[in-house]
């Protein structure tokens, strides 16, 4: 067997020294560069530098080292033509069959505080990339890794045959130029976002996103649209694309898109929470004392609406809980943990789609590591970009407007339908009591229809509106939709206010005898 030859040069030293170790067994030659040769010939291995292997010396603090024909030239030619061939004989070039490289921490380091412009530029990576391009480029001759992760795979094929496979050497090479796109993207979206004066503006002048795709969707937004999921490069603990599906039918576009709404709101709650969405719209939300009274309180908002519906908990789902969803017709039900007692009951029901979304570490519910800090749109041949609606209402923040102080408990029920309101669809009314949704608006062209609509959906679930309170996710542009919650049996309003009309907003507030407390901040959703 053709003695290997490999190039170990990385920024990251993990796993290097034993994959090293497995290669030197294997018999293939080292050569390696800086600190990993230190680290090899520390360790007793037999190692080459770089620099002896050209016969060129590494020169301006070591920003030339591996750009050389005989580093190249070993990575590029391809076995299977003589002119190449001839070439490496013709000029001393050896054949580098394995090539290991990590890149500077461009991504580490302006991720820092204080990071300055000499030091983003010193940590841009020149030799790693283009030894990795051109391996990955002849990816039939070279094994290409740029992860730890990949090097026991490697090993262990490189043990049973002395070669890596095709199907291999092909993955890796993707997963390098995966690699280097996503550095390149990274390095244009920092520089891009730089202003003359230093500082750095908040949207780059170029926009390089990176997601890594994690599976095919069952179908789109509509059967005959196909659809596909994709993450973050580094996703947050606590979302919703960590998720584990446990049983049940493949995934949808409407699926994943009504799962991540419903996800989001029950995030808000610190306390047991159940939340049911449908068509992108919280249907019916609760708090209680465990899994199973928040169901049953959130289920009773919109029994219809709920059929068919996504379910989202912020607590394990225990057998109570189970026994309660599995009476009626579920899509999907996710929670950080599910029972031994709720699996079994779910057995039953083969097509529910159950998703495990594991808590963040450091905590019960530290919920906003999982938060996005930016949301996009797409328009015609055109991105829309915004910092995530992440604000969180504080009890000091609000003012209070009207003659009527809120009571303590109207307080809290106006916290809740607030929360809610954050996570309905504009234009927004929701009326709340008792820990729970009593009628949602969502979605109308006009506000005043959404406070109709509420009030008419309380009303056929049976739910009286004597003392609700009321959420509106933005301004009351006039008086109208303030009596069509009073006629309803409010007691009590929470509103952004910065309409013109406020002050006769007010009047009719206190005309009505309603309390009414003001955010200064609305929440349109679109």
């Amino acid at each position: 067997m053709t003695q290997l030859t490999a190039l170990l040069s990385v920024s990251d030293k993990t796993g290097i020294l034993d994959f090293a170790k497995g290669l030197h067994a294997l018999g293939a030659k080292l050569l390696s560069t800086g600190g990993t040769a230190k680290l090899l010939a520390e360790a007793g291995l037999p190692v080459t530098e770089v620099a002896e292997h050209t016969g060129f010396p590494e020169m301006m603090d070591g920003r030339v080292k591996t750009l050389h024909p005989k580093i190249h030239g070993g990575l590029l030619a391809r076995s299977d033509l003589p002119e190449h061939v001839a070439a490496m004989e013709k000029h001393g070039i050896t054949r580098i069959d394995i090539l290991a490289v990590n890149l500077y921490p461009f991504e580490a380091t302006v991720a820092k505080p204080g990071c300055t412009l000499e030091d983003a530029i010193e940590n841009i990576d020149i030799g790693g990339p283009a030894m990795v391009r051109s391996a990955a480029k002849n990816w039939k001759d070279v094994t290409v890794l740029t992860d730890a992760a990949q090097y026991a795979a490697v090993l262990d094929e490189l043990k049973a045959s002395g070669r890596t496979s095709d199907k291999t050497r092909f993955a890796c090479s993707v997963a390098a130029f995966n690699r280097i796109a996503q550095y390149d993207a990274a390095i244009s979206n920092y520089l891009s976002a730089l202003q003359e004066d230093g500082s750095k503006a908040e949207y780059p002048a170029q926009m390089n996103a990176t997601f890594v795709k994690v599976q095919d969707l069952r179908y789109g937004e509509n059967s005959h649209q196909t659809a596909a999921l994709y993450r973050d490069l580094f996703p947050a603990p606590g979302s919703l694309v960590t998720a584990k599906q446990l049983q049940g039918k493949e995934l949808s576009y409407n699926n994943i898109a009504d799962a991540d709404a419903a996800w989001e709101c029950v995030k808000s709650f610190d306390v047991p929470a159940c939340v049911i969405v449908k068509h992108a719209n919280p249907c019916g939300v609760a708090v209680a004392a465990n899994a199973a009274e928040a169901y049953g309180k959130a289920f009773k908002t919109d029994p219809t609406s709920a059929f068919g519906g996504i379910i989202a908990f912020n607590r394990e789902v225990d057998g109570a809980a189970a026994q309660l969803v599995s009476k009626q017709f579920v899509e999907v039900l996710m929670a950080p943990a599910f029972s031994a007692e709720a699996l079994e009951i779910f057995k039953g029901k083969a097509n529910v789609r159950l998703l495990q979304i594991a808590l963040p570490q450091g905590g019960t519910t530290p919920w906003q590591q999982g938060r996005n800090a930016g949301d996009s749109k797409r328009v015609g041949s055109g991105l829309l970009l915004q910092t995530a609606d992440n604000h969180f209402l504080k009890r000091e923040d609000l003012k209070v407007v009207t003659t009527l102080q809120p009571t303590a408990q109207q307080l809290d029920d106006l916290m809740f339908a607030w929360t809610v309101a954050q996570h309905v669809k504009s234009n927004a009314i929701v009326f709340c009591g008792g820990g729970m949704t009593l009628g949602v608006g969502a979605g109308q062209m006009s506000r005043l229809d959404s406070a109709r609509i509420a009030s008419i959906k309380a009303q056929h679930a049976g739910l009286s509106l004597q003392g609700s309170a009321v959420a509106s996710d933005a301004f009351f542009p006039f008086r109208d939709g303030l009596d069509v919650l009073a006629d309803a049996g409010a007691t009590c309003v929470i509103q952004p206010g910065g309409s013109m009309r406020d002050d006769e907003v007010i009047a009719a507030a206190d005309e009505r005898g309603i309390a009414m407390v003001l955010t200064g901040v609305r929440h349109f959703r679109h």
